[in-house]
């Protein structure tokens, strides 16, 4: 599914328009990801958690060279999923 098909989705599911769909779910995608840029978690119950994982730095190895080269350390999106989600796939 994709960004278009979720937004008909939500639509026909909540019974609003498309643009309002696309708008909630821009907003919502906003929203997560400006709470995540603070360093802080989003729990949605039953859905899942979003948090930030920190990623320490780490030595790796250009596959073509076999030459150690330094990898910074960076922070990443995570999702965990919650027991109602992980049940609802089952």
């Amino acid at each position: 599914m994709n960004k278009s098909e979720l937004v008909d989705a939500m639509a026909e599911a909540a019974d609003i328009s498309k643009s309002a769909a696309a708008r909630a779910l821009d907003a919502l995608t906003d929203s997560v990801a400006s709470t995540l840029k603070n360093g802080e978690t989003v729990s949605i119950i039953g859905f899942g958690t979003f948090a930030v994982k920190e990623r320490a730095a780490r030595t790796g190895r250009n596959p073509q060279t076999g030459a150690a080269i330094q990898i910074a350390a960076s922070k990443n999106p995570s999702f965990k999923a919650g027991k109602a989600l992980k049940d609802a796939i089952q």
